[in-house]
């Protein structure tokens, strides 16, 4: 089962966001996944034609699409601009899980009102629940805040918070993902947090630098990108996707 993740499109009338996307788009439908994961950040300025554009755009796939916000999208204007999207609970926060093929296809909000980081802490009980008695299938958790130190201090002061409970849940003896999956920093990174592969998705949107050396600030030649996990025969395998 292909399952393909977008991630920080940043959408607004004045930049070429709904353009990259459209590629990206065109891209996927020769893989024809089973299934869209977007982590976050969809719009800018709570832009309300924007959400209803990507949604159409989105659907020129003809596949089942699961959307987080992140920290720059408005979650009551989503609800009202998308509401084909209609997976999202009735409380406040946008949480899903849901069972596809051999996977459950998990997404965490961890967005926290007014502040660009994001925070998992008071999600934990819903997670452990979801892990524990949830619908059957092999776990990959989305998220749109990353949830490991990538080493570029402006982003990893913005990242989410209580990873270090996170990890410590996801160590508990829980059903453990099989992989965690973020966006938010405009850039492709893995790591791994509770012996778990961890990886941020490239952005549709401009990327930042890798700012590992804030002395040395290197040029940005990264095309636009997206993930596609496979999983297959019990096993995952996720691969970091350029387009133009």
């Amino acid at each position: 089962m292909l399952i393909a993740q977008i991630s920080d499109i940043h959408a607004s009338p004045g930049n070429d966001g709904l353009a990259r996307l459209k590629r990206a788009i065109s891209w996927l439908a020769a893989m024809q996944p089973a299934i869209v994961v977007v982590t976050g950040d969809l719009v800018n300025g709570g832009w309300r034609e924007g959400y209803r554009q990507i949604i159409a755009a989105l659907q020129s796939l003809a596949c089942r699409t699961l959307i987080l916000p992140g920290n720059v999208d408005d979650r009551t204007v989503m609800r009202e601009a998308m509401p084909e999207a209609g997976h999202w609970g009735d409380d406040e926060k946008m949480h899903f899980a849901e069972p596809h093929g051999d996977a459950l296809i998990v997404g965490l909000d961890t967005c926290v009102d007014g502040h660009a980081h994001g925070d998992v802490t008071e999600h934990l009980p819903w997670l452990r629940q979801t892990l524990a008695s949830g619908p059957s299938g092999m776990p990959l958790l989305f998220t749109h805040h990353h949830v490991f130190p990538t080493g570029i201090s402006p982003l990893d002061d913005v990242m989410c918070r209580g990873a270090d409970a996170l990890g410590d849940l996801l160590s508990s003896g829980i059903r453990r993902p099989i992989a965690i999956c973020s966006g938010h920093v405009h850039r492709p990174m893995s790591s791994l947090i509770a012996g778990i592969p961890a990886y941020i998705c490239g952005s549709i949107c401009p990327a930042n630098p890798l700012l590992l050396d804030p002395t040395h600030e290197p040029p940005v030649t990264d095309p636009p990108g997206l993930m596609i996990h496979d999983l297959r025969n019990g096993r995952l395998v996720s691969s970091h996707v350029s387009f133009r």
